[in-house]
């Protein structure tokens, strides 16, 4: 009799391989090119453009009368006090051929007396400084002198960019009388007219 009680035959199977056999080469790998090698380039060719980009518009250096006294900053406003003290008034009138007529206006009683307000004798200089500054574009910038024509009367000639801006318009005298007068203005337009600074009007000597 056949013997039933034989062992059945096994076919042998082999063991679980849990590891990812990937046959793509790494540099294939989308993950690869976006997060390991894109992602870090970009940071490092945006940080390349933000650094010229900063040079190419660095701040223009401060025009103002600024001083440094050890580690503070101060603004020196003698120059603005001595217009306001001397009551120094002026118009300025933009004319279509570029030309500037500005108008040197010392009070009535100085005018009388033939001596400003502090004393000292009056006198017409033969130049003014004329600064023409952009708010916002050094490129725009304008500095001329006004040259002494007669009585309080002084021209220029300074051709401005056509479009509308905002500019700082100052007029000042660098001789003995060191003093200036400041006025913003939307360029170009017919006239400004320059007043003494209200802000010392209460300030007593």
């Amino acid at each position: 009799m056949a013997n039933h009680n034989l062992p059945s035959s096994k076919t042998a199977t082999p063991p679980n391989d849990f590891k990812h056999q990937d046959s793509q080469p790494w540099y294939k790998n989308y993950m690869v090119i976006i997060f390991v090698i894109g992602l870090p380039a970009f940071v490092v060719v945006a940080c390349i453009w933000f650094v010229y980009y900063s040079m190419q518009i660095k701040d223009t250096v401060v025009r103002d009368d600024w001083y440094m006294d050890g580690k503070t900053l101060y603004q020196d406003v003698s120059r603005d006090k001595l217009a306001h003290d001397l009551d120094i008034n002026g118009k300025m009138v933009f004319n279509a051929d570029n030309s500037i007529d500005f108008y040197l206006d010392y009070p009535q009683q100085s005018l009388q007396d033939g001596i400003l307000l502090n004393g000292a004798p009056l006198t017409y200089p033969k130049t003014l400084d004329l600064s023409i500054s952009h708010a916002t574009d050094i490129n725009k910038d304008r500095e001329t002198q006004l040259l002494h024509q007669q009585d309080n009367h002084y021209t220029a000639t300074v051709q401005l960019d056509p479009l509308p801006s905002k500019y700082y318009v100052q007029v000042s005298n660098q001789g003995e009388q060191n003093w200036r007068l400041r006025e913003v203005g939307q360029l170009p337009q017919a006239k400004i007219s320059f007043h003494p600074l209200k802000t010392f009007d209460d300030i007593k000597e």
